[in-house]
């Protein structure tokens, strides 16, 4: 059991006040708070360590580039990869999902088919559109169902030999649907197509087990698990790395350059361009040690709990309705209330110092399904309590009697 007391008093941001009101932060698909662990440690490398990585003899830039090749470590570990070089710093899921695309416009070929699923993240869409625009290859989509689960059914008939790549979120970000990726890479896998998993959503609630997957790449970010922003993972297996071109061409990635002829940096290197984000990969395995010491068993059992507790208070009010009810869930609850736009009451509750999320999610096509602009999307952390959720149920009703 967690000490949520104890918990809430490492995020100095969760103690302060909103427009005269305490903060009650239900954003947490959006960005995580970051625990004072984290925030010191950002401190402490611009304080102590601030130096240039894997390009100096001096001694800083070796401390920094030890903790950094630290950190890789700690995450190899974290998502359980076979080998160190399959796991690659990058700016966040976005960065993960293009570098992957772009690789594999040099793979496909007119005809070729690129499964997406109708509860993609935008970031999980475009790249792919943009990629079969520039191969010719053929973007086909995998349906929903009004519970906000994907129709397995369909997706086994649309899988064939002209699949080459499967792109899933393992969790929805607007809906929270938890997707039963083990059995799509399977299947995916049955007809020799590779399988990206888009974990952003994912990382903040269980540790994904890459090897027991059997994933082919594997992206997430780091701020929306207690990380910095800017920061992020691309797990890919080796055979698949080694396949792929480089994404961005510059320092570090190379091995030997004349005007002639260029050759690649091994793996990792060859996919991490330039300067990185430094400090925030040192700062992200801080972050993995974190949520480490909670527990991810503690963390799903609190979020667990809460996301009961919302559900059940949410729908006794009249004319509310929840979108996105599959069987397996994370703790995110996205609705609505009957004739009243869903901005209206995210603007309302913010004066009362909820902050929720409101508008499409940056999932259109979801809202297309279900015909609706938006939702409003409460998501829930480990660090948040009931009554907090109380707090926001009785905001919502307050804003419904405003607006009806």
């Amino acid at each position: 059991m967690l000490d949520i007391h104890k918990i809430r008093a490492e995020f100095p941001i969760l103690s302060q006040k909103v427009n005269g009101k305490p903060l009650v932060y239900f954003d947490n698909g959006a960005t995580s708070q970051k625990p004072q662990v984290v925030i010191d440690a950002i401190s402490k490398y611009y304080q102590e360590i601030n130096a240039n990585i894997h390009r100096g003899v001096h001694t800083l830039s070796q401390l920094a580039t030890d903790a950094y090749e630290i950190s890789r470590v700690k995450i190899q570990h974290h998502i359980n990869a076979k080998h160190l070089h399959e796991v690659l710093f990058t700016s966040g899921t976005t960065h993960g999902i293009n570098l992957v695309a772009n690789g594999f416009a040099a793979i496909l070929k007119p005809g070729d088919e690129v499964l997406v699923s109708a509860l993609e993240h935008h970031s999980n869409i475009v790249p792919w559109q943009m990629l079969c625009e520039k191969t010719g290859a053929i973007l086909k989509v995998i349906p929903m169902n009004q519970d906000g689960e994907l129709i397995i059914s369909a997706y086994e008939s649309l899988l064939s030999e002209k699949t080459k790549i499967v792109t899933v979120n393992h969790i929805s970000n607007a809906l929270g649907t938890i997707n039963p990726i083990k059995y799509m890479i399977e299947k995916a896998h049955a007809v020799g197509a590779a399988v990206l998993i888009d974990g952003a959503q994912a990382v903040p609630h269980l540790k994904p087990d890459v090897l027991d997957l059997d994933c082919d790449f594997y992206a997430f970010s780091g701020h929306k698990m207690c990380g910095p922003t800017g920061t992020g993972i691309l797990y890919g297996k080796e055979s698949w790395l080694n396949k792929l071109p480089p994404y961005q061409g510059g320092g570090e990635m190379i091995k030997e350059v004349t005007f002639e002829k260029t050759t690649y940096a091994d793996l990792p290197h060859k996919f991490e361009a330039g300067t990185p984000n430094i400090a925030g990969g040192i700062v992200l395995g801080t972050a993995v040690d974190y949520m480490n010491s909670v527990g991810f068993e503690n963390i799903q059992q609190q979020e667990k709990e809460l996301l009961a507790h919302a559900t059940k208070q949410l729908l006794e009010i009249e004319g509310l309705k929840i979108y996105g009810t599959g069987k397996e869930k994370a703790s995110v609850i996205s609705f609505n209330i009957d004739g009243i736009h869903p901005y209206d009451i995210g603007s309302i509750i913010d004066k009362l110092g909820i902050a929720v999320r409101t508008g499409h999610h940056c999932t259109q096509p979801i809202m297309n399904y279900f015909e609706i602009p938006g939702t409003i999307r409460a998501s829930f952390s480990f660090y948040n309590t009931k009554e907090e959720i109380d707090l926001m149920v009785e905001a919502v009703k307050k804003a419904k009697t405003m607006l009806s």
